[in-house]
């Protein structure tokens, strides 16, 4: 078998039998080479796609037939294909209404582009023909194109087949056009598929023909869609079923004896189904719905039409040793491939520049379909603090992206699926949405979707449909958002009574950018009715606020007088008050006047000017204080994540402060944490489970010492019976933590123990839970350990990633681990997601201008297209923490001001 090899041909003069070759030659490809996108002179209408996988020898081989359209007078055909082995003999290309065959003269495969070029002796008729192409291929182990996954079943392993084709794979499965815009129709068949397994593909099955222990099944014809949307997925499998009130079957796989795991997702599944049908205004398109577990996957999910396929932790959930956080990741990734159904399946971007029409908006629709189906969740705050907050950290560096971004070659398009594609997308969407107003903007997305249905679309159809139904200049507002990167940070200050408001770019570099945006601006004064809204076109403006403070005892009231920008925080963009106007909303935190999501936001902001050195962490530590009686997970997981990152910048800036940083952030958890104690009660609300677990976690990542004694003696009741109601599920992970506080080299007890436990389930989420526990240990020699277990054969590929949090004193470690394994970790991940994560993780924690010459050595001849922008991006976080290094060594008062904190704790 011939793998692609660069600018490699296969040359048949017509006639000749298949397995003749002449030299290889670049003559035919030449001319379509490093093009971003395929030539149009051909369009594909439909495919016929025969594959027959082996899964004992992980090949398999195929043949398509794709009815094609040609459009221009060419003796060429160019489609993509890659890692793939051409039969030249095969390929032939027939008109509709005619008896003739061409013969391909030249075929030639491009590895660098991923192209399959096939030369013609004659002009190929304009109209309707069908290309024949057969091709042999790898099940591979990269968890992309046409993959195996492994899996145990009676204590023998064996293999199922999956495909995985977004954004560019479905080329390393069958040759296509395989570019978003290119949509067709796909009749799907399996040959010799081992009887006893279950073989799934986009639409149902209309036969299967039985022979022996073999079978033959054929699909249904799908309706139009994206060659990256093609599934299919050959496996055992249990499942189970339920039907939505319009009789869409609706089914959850999953390995066998774990069907009881998928019944959660099932029912989130139906009603979010549902849900969408009536938001949309347009019913679910297909007959039917499959949702997959897949042991080993790349990624959240994927929204393959009409067969959905998901890592075990997104998709199965366990009442009995699955955690809440668990239940509710769940709930969001099913919410978010669903919504793809419409928005990326039905309508589908035009080119990857526009991602974020499909990922930004199934983001923001998993958060509306939570809203709707789990009432007491809080969503909308957890959506702050989940998305928009992630987004605006990594918009805030001079490395981030437009929203709307370049695509110039397949390479270029993993790069993207990052925060700003998804975070700040939906975080624009949710922003638009309250401005224009709910009602205007769902009915005009119901426009929207069905204009394009079965079609592509541009940003800028989506604003035409928008601003036709609710008459606002919404492209004019929207472009400043979508077609520049970065934000806003929005300074303001009152002076006389009068309200005085300025934008400028937001940089964590401490620089002022020259970006300028159209703001939906909202604020409001002394509480939440007095909201006014408004729009901030210029750089700045002022506001009369005497009407706000007619009564003379409001302005001198400090329950009264506070003033909040960004209401609920539903704008992207941060705000910076006056030391005046911080004073009042520090007093109105304190006495808890402002909504959580207002706490959340403020704190949230506080910390990035903070790091952006517009803010000295002297004045953070403090305003940290106002929040010592918070009892709101969303508020308090912010914090958590504050504290760490405050820990590790003091650690190197100020280390003989640490001892008394560590009891000041242990005194603000310590309420919460004795409200909530260690066991669930009766009744309690889905968020007070989920910040049980992070609560504990984070006293015991701060070696608070009756929390390590507590989780560890609860530890120990669960080694001797793995169902003692000493460690619930929640608390799981602040027990591995503790425990793994008190290993060392010399005592390894606990990391044995631990191990144990990772080796005993068969629970994916508790084997991440592990993972991430394993690497908190302040032993460098156990660090090493555990990372180097992370890229063992006992940990599946994509879950080596969860081991890689490492604590201040691992640093140093997991650079020089990386730089060690470095070959290993790109020959088993293939650039892609996954390696990106690497290093991102690693790199981005330093603190030092000679870190970051040294990474850059270490990189300069291992960058790809794939990583380069997280590797910008993770360089300029290590000199952004390098210069908040330096401005905190040369704050004054600083350790006084810690003492002070500490002692007020205590």
């Amino acid at each position: 078998m011939c793998l692609l090899k660069k600018c490699l041909s296969c040359f048949r003069k017509p006639g000749a039998s298949s397995s003749q070759t002449l030299p290889p030659s670049t003559e035919p490809t030449i001319h379509f080479q490093g093009q971003p996108r395929l030539p149009k002179f051909a369009v594909p209408k439909s495919y016929h796609i025969h594959l027959t996988p082996d899964l004992s020898a992980c090949k398999f081989g195929g043949s398509v037939s794709i009815h094609l359209d040609i459009l221009a007078d060419t003796r060429f055909i160019v489609l993509n294909a890659a890692q793939l082995s051409i039969n030249p003999g095969s390929v032939s290309f027939s008109p509709q209404n005619s008896s003739k065959v061409f013969e391909a003269f030249k075929v030639g495969l491009v590895e660098a582009d991923e192209i399959l070029v096939l030369e013609f002796a004659e002009t190929l008729p304009k109209g309707m023909g069908g290309l024949a192409i057969e091709f042999k291929g790898i099940l591979n182990d990269k968890m992309k194109g046409f993959y195996r996954s492994t899996f145990e079943h009676n204590g023998e392993e064996k293999n199922m087949a999956v495909t995985h084709f977004e954004p560019a794979y479905a080329r390393q499965c069958f040759p296509c056009w395989d570019e978003p815009a290119f949509k067709a129709t796909f009749e799907i068949t399996l040959l010799n598929v081992p009887s006893e397994l279950v073989a799934l593909s986009n639409m149902p099955v209309i036969e299967e023909k039985v022979n022996g222990n073999l079978k033959t099944v054929f699909y249904q014809e799908s309706p139009i869609m994206s060659t990256y949307l093609v599934a299919v997925v050959i496996g055992l499998f249990d499942y189970v079923e339920d039907h939505t009130s319009d009789g869409i079957k609706v089914r959850v796989y999953c390995q066998v004896g774990k069907a009881n795991k998928g019944k959660f997702a099932l029912d989130v599944a139906v009603k979010a189904l549902g849900f969408y049908k009536d938001y949309f205004h347009m019913p679910y398109s297909l007959p039917k719905l499959d949702m997959v577990a897949i042991p080993d996957f790349d990624a959240g999910a994927m929204e393959n039409y009409g067969l959905v396929t998901y890592p075990e932790a997104a998709l199965l959930y366990d009442d009995q040793h699955s955690a809440a956080a668990n239940k509710q990741w769940v709930a969001t990734v099913v919410a978010h491939e669903l919504a793809h159904q419409w928005f990326g399946n039905l309508v589908t971007m035009e080119w990857w520049t526009d991602l974020w029409l499909n990922e930004g908006f199934a983001t923001w629709a998993s958060y509306l379909a939570q809203d709707e189906l789990f009432r007491e969740g809080k969503i909308w705050t957890q959506f702050f603090d989940r998305e928009s907050s992630q987004g605006l950290g990594l918009d805030g560096l001079a490395e981030s992206h437009a929203i709307e971004v370049e695509i110039n070659h397949a390479s270029e398009i993993d790069e993207i699926f990052d925060m700003i594609s998804y975070k700040k997308g939906a975080s624009i969407i949710r922003m638009l949405q309250d401005y224009l107003g709910g009602q205007h903007f769902q009915n005009s997305l119901a426009s929207y979707i069905k204009r394009h249905a079965w079609s592509n679309a541009r940003t800028e159809d989506l604003w035409a449909a928008l601003t036709e139904g609710c008459d606002e200049p919404v492209s004019k507002i929207m472009n400043s958002w979508t077609k520049q990167k970065g934000y806003p940070v929005v300074t303001v200050k009152m002076e006389n009574q009068t309200l005085q408001i300025e934008q400028s770019q937001f940089l964590y570099s401490g620089s002022r950018g020259d970006g300028q945006w159209i703001i939906p601006m909202t604020f409001c004064c002394g509480d939440y009715d007095s909201r006014k809204s408004f729009l901030l076109e210029k750089k700045s403006q002022t506001h009369d606020m005497k009407s706000f403070f007619s009564d003379s005892d409001k302005s001198n009231d400090p329950a009264r007088s506070w003033i909040k920008l960004n209401v609920d925080q539903i704008g992207f963009f941060r705000v910076k008050y006056d030391q005046a106007l911080a004073a009042k909303l520090r007093y109105a935190i304190e006495n808890n006047y402002l909504s959580v999501t207002d706490r959340l936001g403020i704190l949230d902001d506080s910390f990035a000017l903070c790091m952006a050195r517009h803010m000295s962490l002297t004045s953070l530590l403090t305003f940290m204080g106002a929040y010592r009686a918070e009892l709101e997970h969303t508020v308090l997981s912010n914090l958590m994540k504050i504290t760490d990152k405050v820990g590790r910048i003091v650690a190197d800036a100020k280390p003989e402060l640490m001892n008394d940083i560590k009891q000041f952030f242990i005194g603000l958890f310590l309420y919460s944490a004795e409200k909530l104690g260690w066991d669930p009660k009766q009744g309690e609300s889905h968020l007070d489970a989920m910040l049980r677990a992070d609560v504990f976690t984070a006293l015991a990542m701060l070696g608070h010492e009756e929390t390590l004694d507590e989780a560890t003696r609860r530890f120990h009741a669960f080694l001797d019976n793995r169902n003692t109601p000493l460690l619930h599920p929640d608390i799981r992970k602040a027990a591995y933590v503790a425990v793994m506080q008190k290993v060392s080299s010399s005592d390894t007890t606990g990391l044995e123990n631990l191990l144990e436990v990772y080796r005993d389930t068969d629970l994916s989420q508790e084997k991440t839970c592990v993972l991430d526990s394993l690497a908190s240990c302040p032993d460098q020699g156990i660090i090493l350990e555990a990372l180097n277990f992370a890229l063992s054969s006992e940990v599946r590929s994509q879950d080596a990633v969860f081991g890689l949090a490492v604590r201040y004193e691992g640093r140093e470690v997991a650079w020089k681990w990386l730089k060690d394994n470095w070959d290993s970790i790109w020959t088993t991940y293939d650039s892609g997601f996954l390696i990106t994560r690497f290093v991102r993780s690693i790199v981005s924690p330093f603190a030092s201008s000679e870190k970051v010459k040294e990474v850059k050595e270490f990189f300069a001849s291992r960058t790809t297209p794939s990583i380069a922008r997280t590797l910008k991006q993770s360089i300029e976080q290590v000199q952004i923490n390098a210069k908040w290094v330096r401005s905190i060594r040369k704050e004054k008062g600083l350790a006084e001001v810690v003492k002070k904190l500490t002692i007020s704790e205590s």
